[in-house]
């Protein structure tokens, strides 16, 4: 199966470190031109280094918040400056935030939907109608399981998630006599820098392997183990890719099986 992107354009937001960069590595590595993009702009340089040594495309950094209209609107400029027009979007920026409904602020509602619902209306607005023009576009919207199952508690994530694939269900009819396809990858449990953060805020009587395994246990994960950023990112560069062209509009869970059939 070829899942080459030679030439390509891709911009995956939130780029600079766990499943983004995972995901710039594995488009590097597939001939695409990537841009990385994050909130620090030396993890985004260092981030930019490894890309740049996994392929042979051009690559470029450049520190944004995806949650800033004015960050997203240079973001995509330097981006088209440095690279050329965006071929392939990836929303990926965002965090991971529960807690009780009632303690939910509008300051912390508004927050969460700038971010992961507005960030990625704001680069699909800036970077669609291009794509449709030459007839050939992939986005992808980063979401989670919660936004097909929101748990109890899970809010303002879920919610924001289930708007976010909505959105990717609505674009995907407007993009598809195009050839600009929109998916969804809903996110399981994947080893990424949450997991790492809560290990090391234990005692770390335990090894973080031991830890992971033990989770995924308590969890009763299907396949006994979580994700890896890899193997997300895997799923992402077939999208993206020719060899995806005729998959549009769905959200596909990224879970290992975790999630009961919906």
């Amino acid at each position: 199966m070829d899942c080459r992107m030679d030439g390509r354009v891709a911009l995956i937001t939130g780029s600079s470190r766990g499943l983004g960069r995972a995901m710039a590595i594995k488009f590097a590595e597939s001939g695409a031109h990537v841009c990385v993009t994050g909130r620090r702009a030396d993890v985004c340089e260092e981030t930019r280094a490894e890309v740049d040594a996994a392929g042979s495309g051009k690559v470029c950094a450049v520190p944004a918040d995806a949650g800033k209209a004015e960050d997203i609107e240079r973001l995509i400029a330097t981006t088209e400056k440095e690279l050329g027009p965006v071929d392939i979007l990836v929303n990926n920026a965002g965090t991971s935030r529960r807690m009780p409904f009632v303690e939910i602020t509008d300051d912390l509602w508004r927050e969460d939907l700038e971010l992961k619902l507005f960030g990625a209306i704001r680069t699909m607005r800036l970077t669609f109608p291009g794509m449709c023009e030459r007839k050939w576009g992939r986005i992808i919207n980063v979401l989670n399981t919660g936004a097909k199952a929101p748990p109890a508690g899970g809010a303002p994530t879920a919610i924001s998630r289930a708007a976010g694939m909505a959105l990717t269900k609505s674009m995907a009819g407007e993009g598809a006599p195009h050839n600009v396809l929109v998916n969804g990858l809903l996110v399981g449990r994947i080893e990424s820098d949450q997991w790492l953060n809560r290990w090391e805020a234990t005692d770390k009587s335990q090894s973080y392997e031991s830890y992971l395994e033990d989770m995924a246990k308590d969890m009763k994960l299907p396949m006994g183990r979580l994700g890896t950023a890899e193997e997300f990112a895997n799923m992402a560069c077939f999208l993206c890719s020719d060899a995806g062209s005729y998959i549009n509009g769905v959200a596909i869970n990224v879970d290992g099986g975790m999630s009961p059939v919906v």
